[in-house]
């Protein structure tokens, strides 16, 4: 059943899925409810949908409040008739309200879900349940597999000649710090590997790898200059946000970032389906394990470390799980800024470089040259680190750098860091038995990190170190004095290291 009202431009942006507000008595006609879906059309546009609020005085009878998420993307002539329809529930309402019940889907099912992600047909509440869908039970391989192909197949694809070698590198994160892949790229870039490192933004964490390069350089281009960078330099680093590959993630993340929730299943999923759009053939993934990490155990590590396996011999993908004990962050900085800073000091080879962070990028880097079968097992790490202490990663980074339009003359020390800092001192003498990286994390983000690139924490001591009693252990860098304030707070009650 279809119905005609004369649109209203709203100028209010909700920041969510397009939303449309009608008259209550008029919604009450038609048996329409706040909450529900309808279709929209007019002038020959392709539909599109939206969920319904309802009001008594802003909008009239006959007329239907279109807010500016609608009518900004889809412009309206003055008095526009919109034709209405009532959205019978979705074959994809079905398939979530299946899982939720512990059911297996099939791919028709799983598919219903993706499209009408990607078309908008569902809303943040559907999204919701949708991702709260897989605690009820976790979905099968041929599930995942599944759920992996219908994300990648809903948006652009990248692909590169049979005779290119292309590898990646993809952190699961939840360790502080850990920026490696802003080192191992450049690194295999240079041996001379195809590697086009698209990156997400922080989900749970003060930095994401997209957040840390866009220090350094622009990180938001189209899919045809990506293509161009990487056939030119066989490299880029940038934000896959912006692009429209494996859109039903990003829409899936807007979601998950608000609660902190990120399940297992979609996470190994996320990571797949973004390598399966990209065309890579090789991939190294870094899985950090410690009580306050991501991933809690080794047992956990190996049951994800299977789904990531499986699903790269069903997509064709060589994967290599790299399950590292993580006690504490890698680096020194937490922040954007201050994990730019280590890293261009490692590229640099700075004589105060953070160590750990160098090695374990050459563990990885090394890992990676090996499983594309262009060196030995057991013979890249020694490679990879040739390539560093050379140089040659780092005149790669230069080129990566000024191709996406930043300073590639940047020298580490020159990093600019918050405009107000704070010294937090140890109130005992001891040794550091422990370090909390869910309260790093929480403590970052409240200096600012990552919307502020300049906040965040730098670390003056490791676990295993002795502290005298008013010597330093962590600087927090904020933008504003108000940021330290609150961070002086949270460290009343939270505590970053343990000392005993």
């Amino acid at each position: 059943m279809a119905f005609y009202l004369k649109a209203k431009k709203l100028n209010i942006e909700t920041g969510d899925a397009p939303k449309v507000l009608l008259n209550e008595q008029e919604a009450l006609n038609f048996g329409i409810h706040a909450g529900d879906r309808i279709g929209l059309s007019w002038h020959k546009r392709k539909r599109i949908f939206a969920t319904v609020n309802l009001a008594e005085k802003e909008v009239k009878p006959g007329e239907i409040g279109l807010f500016e998420e609608i009518w900004s993307k889809h412009p309206l002539k003055k008095d526009e008739i919109i034709e209405v329809a009532i959205v019978e529930r979705p074959e994809s309402i079905n398939a979530i309200d299946k899982k939720l019940k512990g059911g297996v889907l099939s791919y028709k099912e799983i598919h219903s879900i993706i499209a009408d992600i990607v078309s908008r047909r569902l809303g943040p509440v559907e999204l919701s349940y949708f991702v709260a869908s897989s605690f009820a039970r976790p979905y099968t391989p041929q599930e995942l597999y599944h759920l992996t192909k219908s994300i990648a197949e809903t948006g652009d694809q990248l692909r590169f000649p049979d005779n290119k070698i292309v590898v990646d590198k993809h952190s699961v994160g939840g360790l502080a710090g850990n920026r490696t892949t802003m080192i191992v790229v450049p690194i295999v870039a240079a041996f001379g590997l195809y590697i086009p490192k698209t990156s997400s933004r922080a989900i749970t964490s003060p930095a994401g790898t997209a957040d840390t390069m866009e220090v350094l350089a622009p990180v938001g281009f189209s899919m045809k200059k990506i293509k161009q960078m990487v056939m030119k330099n066989k490299v880029c680093m940038i934000w896959g946000g912006g692009l429209n590959i494996a859109p039903a993630d990003d829409l899936i993340i807007k979601v998950t970032k608000p609660l902190s929730l990120e399940p297992f299943d979609k996470m190994v999923v996320s990571i797949m389906a973004k390598k399966v759009a990209m065309g890579i053939k090789y991939l190294v993934i870094d899985m950090p394990i410690g009580p306050t990490s991501k991933i809690p155990n080794m047992t956990r590590a190996k049951e994800i470390e299977k789904k990531f396996v499986y699903l790269g011999k069903r997509f064709g993908i060589k994967v290599h799980v790299e399950k590292i004990p993580a006690k504490e962050p890698i680096g020194r900085g937490v922040g954007p800024a201050l994990e730019t800073r280590d890293v261009l000091r490692v590229l640099q080879q700075k004589r105060n470089r953070p160590k750990d962070l160098e090695n374990k990028a050459l563990v990885l880097s090394g890992k990676l040259l090996e499983i594309s079968g262009q060196v030995a097992r057991g013979k890249g790490k020694a490679i990879a680190r040739e390539i560093l202490v050379s140089g040659k990663a780092w005149k790669k980074m230069q080129v990566v750098i000024k191709e996406q339009g930043g300073n590639s003359n940047i020298d580490s020390d020159s990093v600019a860091l918050g405009g107000e800092y704070y010294r937090v001192l140890s109130d005992r003498s001891g040794k550091i038995t422990a370090v909390n990286n869910k309260a790093i994390d929480e403590i970052a983000r409240t200096l600012g990190a990552p919307s502020e690139k300049l906040a965040g924490i730098y670390l003056h001591k490791r676990v295993g170190q002795t502290v005298k009693r008013g010597s330093k252990l962590f600087t927090f860098y904020a933008n504003r004095r108000e940021r330290i304030a609150l961070a002086k707070k949270a460290i009343e009650k939270i505590n970053i290291f343990t000392i005993s």
